[in-house]
């Protein structure tokens, strides 16, 4: 079964079997290792198996083979001589919280276990060898698969859920496992507390025998001898294993201050590196996590509870968070580091944070009816969670950047969480932590349930890009987290909407009169042209498209599994086409029905459809269905997706509309000054006395942006008028937006008195910075490919790796 991918251009594999059995609950217990660099411990599954789960399903040469007629070759589990550490039997009165033992991580065993080492197992098991049967229809034995790599797996058991005290209390069959878990997984919503107890009395449950595993380059197979269906297979296991200081869940780095750290990457891989889990979003379940690390760290996850360390012996402390709105595994977010917590120094009045009422008509978001959603206690349902316009936030950060985040950032929270639930109504998670990732982290930022991680770069300048890429990630939490892509590939189904709603919440945070409002998202609209017309001529065709699976897009094999078409293209990370294309559909249907139809619809789609998963057909069938046929002025799901999704290149609909629309105000203002400065560049050193100084005028941030956008369509630019351009503006101080267009002009001109302002973009500006190695390099200048190789050496260690790699293969 092991899949042998190229990882420079080849699909992402998902290889869970989740049409057979799917985890409805995960408890880690993990120490987290910062002299190793590895995170170690147990993770405890809790499963749901039957028929409902299956999907359906498509037979494509893309999909890989789960069964034939052989034998399964696995090995026979040896005895484990590690003790595992956290497996214990509680009383019936400790609660979920209360561990009591700090677990000392041994070093790393990745190298020295030959047994279950992702490489050397990697042989074990071939695709043409892979013959347990994966389903509940065979003769040979059921067949378990995670998603797995990067991990060195010690010892998998069952779990002896009969064993725990008080079990009997709940359940009309204590001495059947798989009946207590069934039982367990179905308690009402009201008894969530209740149930996340016993989860953890279960996860602490000793072992009742060793299950046979075998591990590969993308998965973790599990089988129990003699057990031929899903649902004989044991619906607890635990799982021990520890992390790999390479793998490519986690990144261990150090923070702005220069201490230890480590915070989870995401994409392309997700979290299969950081515990064995099933990655396909339909496995959607909750889950809770015991964390301990030294006491001097700072445990944020992307738990629904803001979570308070308990001090455990030898200087460690344990830090517990869980979830209960079941979501996909790939939601789980976790950093550790020595952060510190940001609080406001005084309260203003005057402030933007100053709370404020809406309309009745903004603030009517309440719908008689029940959710569609699987039952979890959901805010929806939740009188008081539907009008709280602002949750419970807090911000952390290194202590260095303390003063940063006071200025820029703690400012800009609440009048942005209240503009969003003015737009979309009940904010569908109960708190907010935001954090400021070290300089190495590949973007500008990453929403997680209850977690978002902003990039430095959002702190400089002025609070136009902190407040829009803040409004962009709180956008999230409805679109691509509260509702999911069924299918990984519909990408624009998050990214086009965040990118879309930040235009709007940031103007309602703003307060903008509706005509600034409007001429703000015009000439954002404008610059989202320009970069998705460089976008397309630059990329190739196949990765233009957002729809690329069409008529296939959410088809799984029968056992589950998948792929994701270009996961692992590194060149995909630094992509934008899903947000641009996406946001500019958007605004298309927007357009056609007037904003007032369109964010209405938008709210009742939120209501229907919060909690699940859904496809580009799910999103449009509503909205053509909630307007009146005579009002639908000819679009039809079809037409969209053949105008808008599945095309490469510009939507022919797009380019009728840019070439009729008119410039606004503020775009016409640009174009006066890119006038002024082409002049000034024109003029000779020696000026006649009576020439007429040009007068020129100040510019809001996107505007500079587009300015410097212009002059870089310049074939040259002398070397007095950079210095003038620098000057007026004060370049070096602005945004990073307008910082990076500033480094393109300097570079392109080799305007040398600035490349110190490039050299700190490559270092403090990583997430924005890889384009300008690449411009570097092209320009063949001994001095700047000089700039571009130290620069790059200065950085590499602590850089991302796909970024890192991505650079090396532009420098050597």
């Amino acid at each position: 079964m092991d899949i042998k991918l190229d990882p420079s251009r080849d699909d992402l594999p998902l290889m869970a079997n989740t049409s057979h059995i799917l985890v409805k609950h995960y408890v880690l217990d993990l120490d987290v290792d910062f002299e190793s660099q590895i995170i170690e411990g147990t993770i405890v599954l809790f499963f749901e198996s039957g028929n409902k789960f299956k999907k359906q399903s498509s037979s494509t040469e893309e999909t890989y083979p789960s069964e034939s007629n052989e034998a399964c070759k696995f090995r026979t589990p040896e005895p484990c001589h590690i003790p595992v550490t956290n497996t214990r039997t509680v009383s019936s009165k400790m609660g979920y919280n209360d561990f009591v033992i700090c677990g000392k991580g041994e070093k790393d065993t990745s190298g020295k276990d030959g047994n279950h080492d992702n490489q050397e197992q990697a042989s074990g098991i071939s695709s043409s060898k892979y013959c347990c049967d994966t389903g509940n229809h065979g003769s040979e034995d059921f067949l378990l698969v995670l998603d797995c790599c990067d991990l060195s797996v010690l010892k998998v058991e069952e779990v002896d859920v009969a064993a725990v005290p008080g079990i009997e209390k709940f359940t009309r069959s204590p001495k059947l496992r798989n009946q207590i878990v069934r039982e367990l997984v179905a308690l009402p919503a009201d008894r969530w507390r209740e149930q996340l107890d016993y989860y953890a009395r279960c996860s602490q449950a000793p072992g009742c025998g060793e299950l046979l595993f075998d591990i590969d380059t993308w998965s973790l197979q599990i089988r129990k001898t003699g057990v031929q269906t899903a649902t004989d297979f044991p619906h607890a296991i635990r799982i021990q294993y520890t992390t790999k200081p390479q793998g490519r869940s986690v990144t261990w780095t150090s923070d702005q201050s220069g201490r230890p750290c480590v915070y989870t990457m995401g994409s392309p891989i997700n979290n299969r590196a950081l515990f064995p889990c099933q990655e396909p979003p339909v496995a959607m379940s909750t889950w809770q996590a015991t964390v301990r690390a030294a006491a001097s760290f700072v445990v944020l996850m992307s738990g629904e509870n803001s979570a308070k360390p308990t001090q455990l012996r030898e200087g460690c402390s344990s830090w517990h968070y869980y979830v209960t709105m079941p979501m996909p595994a790939s939601t789980f977010t976790i950093a550790v580091g020595s952060w510190t917590e940001v609080k406001p120094e005084i309260c203003s009045s005057n402030d933007l944070a100053t709370e404020r009422s809406f309309s009745p008509f903004e603030a009517d978001f309440r719908y008689v009816g029940g959710c569609g959603h699987m039952e979890y206690p959901c805010r929806f349902q939740n009188a008081s969670a539907t009008t709280q316009e602002i949750i419970p936030h807090r911000v952390f950060a290194p202590v260095c950047l303390k003063g940063a985040c006071q200025e820029t950032l703690l400012p800009l929270i609440p009048p942005c969480l209240s503009a969003a639930h003015s737009v979309l109504g009940t904010h569908p998670f109960s708190r907010l932590d935001v954090l400021l990732v070290p300089a190495n982290f590949p973007s500008l930022g990453m929403a997680s349930p209850h977690l978002v991680f902003l990039s430095q770069s959002t702190l400089t300048g002025m609070s136009q890009f902190c407040g829009t890429r803040l409004c962009h990630e709180i956008a999230h939490a409805w679109f691509g987290l509260a509702i999911g892509a069924r299918d990984w590939t519909e990408e624009w189904l998050s990214e086009g909407f965040a990118t879309h709603l930040e235009d709007v919440f940031w103007a309602k945070a703003q307060q903008l009169a509706p005509h600034e409002a409007q001429e703000q998202r015009e000439l954002r609209a404008c610059l989202r042209w320009r970069r998705l017309q460089d976008e397309v001529r630059n990329s190739p065709e196949d990765m233009q498209v957002l729809r690329p699976n069409k008529e296939k897009t959410g088809h799984v094999s029968d056992s589950g599994s998948s792929v994701i078409k270009h996961g692992l293209n590194p060149d995909k990370v630094f992509m934008q086409v899903h947000y641009l294309k996406g946001y500019f559909l958007l605004r298309f249907l927007a357009r056609r029905l007037g904003d007032d139809t369109y964010f209405s619809f938008l709210r009742k789609f939120v209501h229907t459809f919060h909690g699940q998963l859904i496809l580009s057909q799910d999103f449009l069938q509503m909205l053509l269905e909630s307007i009146p046929e005579e009002g639908r002025l000819e679009l039809s799901v079809e037409n969209i997706f053949q105008d808008w999704l599945e095309s490469s290149g510009i939507p022919q609909p797009l380019q009728r509309e840019r070439l009729a629309g008119a410039e606004c105000g503020l775009v016409r203002q640009v174009s006066a000054e890119v006038a002024k400065w082409v002049r000034v560049n024109r003029r000779p050193r020696k000026r006649k006395r009576k020439e007429t100084e040009e007068v020129l005028e100040k510019l809001l941030p996107d505007q500079l942006v587009l300015l410097l956008e212009h002059l870089l369509e310049q074939r040259t630019m002398n070397p007095r008028t950079l210095q003038r351009l620098e000057r007026t503006y004060h370049l070096s101080e602005q945004d990073a937006e307008v910082r990076h267009r500033w480094c393109e002009l300097v570079v392109k001109h080799k305007y040398t008195e600035a490349y110190r302002n490039v050299e700190r973009f490559l270092q403090e500006d990583q997430a924005m910075g890889i384009y300008l190695y690449g411009e570097l390099m092209v320009s063949e200048d001994a001095r700047q490919q000089h700039l571009a190789r130290r620069c790059f050496e200065l950085s590499k260690e602590q850089m991302d790796r796909s970024s890192a790699e991505v650079v090396a293969e532009m420098l050597y």
